[in-house]
């Protein structure tokens, strides 16, 4: 009797064998990321944050602006060509506003929301409660600021009411008077929120994070840069530097030598967006920038809050929740103080984790956005928001480190599992027929009519996350995805190696190391390693 086993896509290219089992002690974990010679478990050491952009406003929300802000470039309705890069889920708010765009694919009108609505950042709010979200970076900007005043009563209403922590977050890129106007607004506007039961505290001080620190090619000085965290520091603050991914470049003495701002900070943030989009350049980013960051933090007493994106989705940088899972693993094992999310809310660059349309149906037709569908993986709008849940659980030690990625896309999906190591399994094409490793002397097919010893193939761990596919002593090779498949190699190498992909029918997939999937090619001709897509020749039971 065929048993389906439902498996895991797994990506685990960069780690070395030493790295390969899912789980490592717990306490261990836990110890790793309180690591601080000045700093305790507190609302950003041992915790995980969610950058909070609340930037949407629309015409008729009581902001007196005729603006679309941050629903399109400028201030017209949203139109195709001009318009948000992905789409929310909408279902949850009572206030929304109507939009010149055509009918959802349900055929509902489409709206949008306010963040200047109360009920929004409630909503917002609410849903990181639900989820595990204990601290939001509020973002603050030199622009609109009477509609961010709103906004930040708004927030600090919200936090409150669902227990959830909050901090002021400046972001002085673009803002040539930031010196002077940063401490007027904060003593004129902000501090008075650090008096809220909800405000975050480090070491006994309200955090403020200062975004935009260390870039080069920008107009700041690092003098200038230097005396707005030290006046802050004067003021009691505990303060984060949001600072380019390649910090530590800036710190050669020259023109411009950023070190001095980096080392009066408490904790450094680094900014991953536009640095990595998938698993792969996660790990080179672990290995070249990470470990150095967090050595040259120790050795200066400066917590580290490391980056991490669930992924363009506008980019297909997602992977359905594969290339998140993957940085909260390698900035676990890192041993962070803490992790930043980029971000919570925001659709306009498609890097929200907050609940977003699940398919066309739930966003305007023919647009051409994309949905969490779309990589063909139904994914729940809540999705990463359950996603951020575990790998908050990980990051603090609750539940042992994993590469392997335990939340479903929807809920009730079935139990994730690892490939089957060292058993033997048989692959069934889609014409119902097995694949046979024509005992390594021809090109594969897909045609037998009953598995026997050629058709048995025995799954090896081939590390990194990859297996190989052993029949009869030899083993599978993709051929590069230039010639047929054989089975005929003595070892395993770069093109013996596969990813394991379950698909949503529990069928599944074998990607090659040139990143496309094995093909039963309908049975009649010699089995490839070319198609980019999984379609139902790519698709094999396991017998």
């Amino acid at each position: 009797m065929k048993k389906y086993l439902m498996l895991s896509l797994i990506l685990l290219a960069g780690c070395s064998k030493s790295e390969l089992p899912a789980t490592r002690n717990v306490k261990a974990v836990v110890q790793n990321t309180r690591v601080g010679k000045t700093s305790v478990p507190g609302d950003v050491v041992g915790k995980v944050v969610v950058g909070y952009q609340g930037w949407f406003s629309i015409p008729g929300d009581g902001a007196n602006e005729a603006i679309w802000w941050h629903w399109t470039g400028g201030n017209t309705p949203p139109k195709v060509g001009d318009m948000v890069k992905s789409w929310p889920d909408i279902r949850e708010y009572t206030t929304l506003f109507a939009t010149n765009l055509p009918n959802q694919g349900s055929g509902q009108p489409t709206k949008l929301f306010s963040s200047y609505t109360p009920q929004t950042v409630d909503t917002h709010f609410r849903w990181m409660q639900e989820n595990g979200i204990e601290v939001a970076a509020l973002q603050r900007f030199q622009d609109y600021r009477q509609i961010r005043n709103v906004i930040a009563e708004n927030v600090k209403t919200a936090a409150e009411a669902h227990n959830v922590k909050f901090y002021i977050m400046y972001d002085i890129s673009g803002w040539g008077t930031f010196q002077d106007e940063i401490k007027t607004d904060w003593t004129e506007k902000m501090a008075k929120f650090t008096s809220s039961k909800a405000y975050a505290m480090q070491n006994g001080k309200p955090v403020v994070c200062i975004w935009g620190l260390g870039f080069a090619s920008r107009d700041q000085t690092p003098d200038a840069e230097l005396d707005v965290v030290n006046w802050f520091k004067s003021k009691g603050c505990y303060v984060i530097g949001g600072v380019p991914h390649e910090w530590r470049d800036y710190i050669t003495p020259g023109t411009k030598n950023f070190e001095p701002v980096f080392k009066a900070l408490n904790m450094i943030s680094p900014w991953m967006v536009g640095a990595i989009g998938d698993s792969q350049t996660s790990d080179f980013y672990y290995n070249n920038y990470n470990l150095p960051d967090m050595a040259y933090c120790k050795a200066n007493n400066i917590d580290y809050q490391a980056c991490v994106l669930p992924g363009d989705l506008s980019a297909r940088h997602r992977v359905h929740g594969d290339f998140m899972w993957h940085q909260f693993y390698n900035m676990t094992r890192l041993g962070a103080q803490g992790l930043y999310i980029s971000m919570f809310d925001e659709y306009n660059e498609a890097n929200q984790i907050a609940k977003t349309a699940e398919n066309e149906s739930m966003q305007p037709a023919g647009v051409g956005l994309l949905a969490l569908d779309e990589d063909g993986v139904k994914c729940s709008s809540d999705y990463y928001l359950r996603l951020t849940n575990d790998g908050t659980k990980m990051f603090k030690g609750l539940t042992p480190l994993t590469l392997l990625r335990p939340t479903e896309p929807v809920k009730g999906g079935g139990q994730m599992h690892l490939p089957p190591y060292n058993q033997k399994i048989k692959l069934i094409g889609w014409n119902n027929l097995w694949v046979g490793g024509e005992n390594g002397t021809a090109p594969m097919y897909c045609n037998v009519p009953h598995g026997d010893a050629w058709e048995t193939f025995t799954v090896i761990n081939a590390g990194n996350g990859k297996v190989a596919l052993q029949s009869m002593g030899k083993y599978v090779s993709s051929e590069d995805g230039n010639g047929p498949l054989t089975c005929n190699r003595t070892g395993i190498g770069e093109w013996e190696q596969f990813d394991y992909v379950v698909n949503a029918d529990a069928s599944i997939s074998l990607r090659g190391n040139n990143g496309k999937y094995i093909s039963a090619e309908d049975g009649t001709n010699p089995m490839t390693c070319n198609r980019i897509t999984v379609g139902p020749w790519e698709r094999f039971m396991v017998n």
